[in-house]
């Protein structure tokens, strides 16, 4: 069984990456060429500072001190890192390094939520992200096959 310290880390640590998360598509919109994908990267950004925002709220709820701050070691930060050097590629390749940032996350959340002994009250909190997380990562996955052909 799983101890309220448990509880704080686990979700601490999908803040951080959802954190990573929102500043990869922050980023990713100052490097899309077209209008549109730049409004998509920003509305995802603005999404995910939200889902971050309530899981610091769970953090205290659970009486632990929230993250406010991602992790330059995160993989999905190191995947949208990668944005500098796709920028000369265009907005497909920018697409596909953000979908890379987006299995990551995806696969952190699904993790989390394997695990059978959150619970009920943090692990309502982790689900409600995960939907966005998934709608997200659809959507670029969605998107990367589109530009592809």
């Amino acid at each position: 069984m799983h101890t309220n310290e448990d509880h704080i880390k686990l979700v601490n640590s999908l803040l951080e990456t959802t954190i990573d998360s929102a500043d990869g598509y922050a980023e990713a919109a100052k490097d899309a060429e077209g209008a549109r994908y730049k409004e998509l990267f920003e509305r995802r950004a603005q999404e995910r500072r939200s889902i971050a925002s309530e899981l610091q709220d769970e953090v205290r709820r659970l009486g632990g001190e929230a993250k406010d701050d991602g992790t330059i070691l995160a993989a999905a930060h190191r995947a949208f890192l990668n944005l500098k050097d796709a920028v000369t590629k265009g907005d497909e390749a920018v697409v596909s390094e953000v979908e890379a940032g987006e299995d990551y996350i995806k696969g952190k959340y699904e993790k989390a939520l394997k695990d059978a002994d959150v619970q009920p009250q943090t692990r309502a909190a982790i689900e409600r992200a995960w939907t966005s997380v998934k709608a997200g990562h659809d959507q670029m996955r969605d998107i990367k096959h589109m530009l592809k052909h």
